[in-house]
């Protein structure tokens, strides 16, 4: 990832103290730069969502700065962080507000004023591109858990941002639609939108992320690569964190220092090398097993 990119979101907060006198977050400076995927790990009341809740404006600094797409964020302007960054919630019923899942999605575009009928062509496009274009017609309250987060992102998407905020992704969902949900993530990095995501999943970052950041007491205490971060002994055990089941499984068959896997491709990859065994062929389109 080049460096030399400006951030497409610059964070400084100082601190952010709620009202009942908690404190949030506190000397935390965040960066997302173009085309990458941010995971924020940490346990419970670490600050992930409340530093989730700045990057579009949700929340603001008690003492600090919000610069998004080169223009600093103030009470007049909201409305640029809030197009540019796209925020996905947890409780996907937080943002679901019309009576059919097309009209939610088109929602966020009649708002900016999109005559109707352009911005049902461009919300379909975005159903579309999660996987979701039969549901246009769904109530969206009776929709399952994946569902829900499927068309939370539509509506995002269908905005245009640069950037797309995620919290607890896969939270609550099933094995298949935790796939679902996640696949069509990777397919919106691949298409070019950088994405940052609070998760408690860490085989998940592991998989997705370009670069962890690692929360403890409102703080970010480390950064890195996946496999910087999950190597780092220290710094999980300040963050109450254990590492992904791929490094786990690594040290327990003693592969650990041969390559460091962090992912279940890299371990089955590694385990396959150290048996000296190929590679599953794919069966031919024909199913006969031959080319």
């Amino acid at each position: 990832m080049n460096r030399d990119d400006s951030p497409l979101v610059d964070l400084r907060c100082e601190a952010h103290t709620y009202p009942d006198g908690t404190v949030g977050m506190h000397d935390v400076d965040f960066s997302v730069y173009p085309e990458e995927v941010v995971a924020i790990v940490g346990g419970n009341g670490t600050g992930k969502s409340t530093l989730l809740e700045h990057l579009n404006a949700t929340l603001v600094p008690d003492d600090g700065e919000l610069v998004v797409d080169g223009t600093a964020i103030t009470e007049d302007n909201k409305a640029h962080a809030r197009k540019e960054v796209g925020f996905v919630f947890q409780d996907a019923d937080t943002q679901l507000v019309a009576p059919t899942v097309l009209d939610d999605v088109m929602f966020g575009l009649q708002n900016y004023g999109v005559p109707d009928e352009e911005a049902r062509e461009r919300a379909r496009e975005a159903l579309e591109t999660v996987d979701a274009s039969h549901l246009e017609d769904r109530i969206p309250h009776y929709l399952s858990g994946g569902e829900k987060r499927l068309v939370g992102l539509a509506g995002v998407l269908v905005l245009e941002p640069s950037v797309i905020v995620l919290d607890e992704p896969l939270a609550g969902l099933d094995p298949e639609r935790s796939r679902l949900v996640a696949d069509r993530i990777e397919q919106i990095h691949r298409d070019g939108i950088s994405v940052v995501l609070a998760t408690h999943d860490l085989d998940f970052a592991a998989t997705v992320a370009d670069r962890v950041c690692v929360m403890a007491g409102g703080n970010i205490v480390g950064s890195g690569t996946p496999r910087e971060v999950f190597y780092d002994d220290a710094l999980l055990a300040e963050a109450n964190l254990h590492p992904p089941s791929a490094i786990r499984v690594a040290r327990d068959a003693g592969l650990e220092a041969t390559a460091q896997p962090v992912t279940e491709a890299d371990l089955v990859s590694l385990l396959m090398e150290a048996n000296d065994l190929e590679p599953p062929q794919m069966p031919a389109p024909d199913g006969s097993g031959h080319d």
